[in-house]
């Protein structure tokens, strides 16, 4: 869901960033783990997927329109 209000983009692409980097060290220590949870690390990537399809959406909505 992309916030309405413009002056929120920011703030929320600061808190999906954070979340997307907190997975990737995640799944990396799940990986490493010789008795990992396979499923469990599937569900993150996809979770860390959605993530960053949602912040390039809201970097796209910080681009101003140009008019043509």
């Amino acid at each position: 869901m992309l916030p309405v209000d413009p002056a929120e983009i920011p703030r929320k692409l600061a808190d999906l960033r954070l979340e997307h980097r907190d997975l990737d060290t995640a799944i990396a220590k799940l990986q490493a783990d010789i008795a990992n949870d396979e499923l469990t690390i599937k569900r993150m990537k996809k979770r860390k997927l959605l993530l960053k399809d949602m912040i390039i959406r809201l970097e796209s909505a910080l681009i101003p329109d140009e008019p043509a």
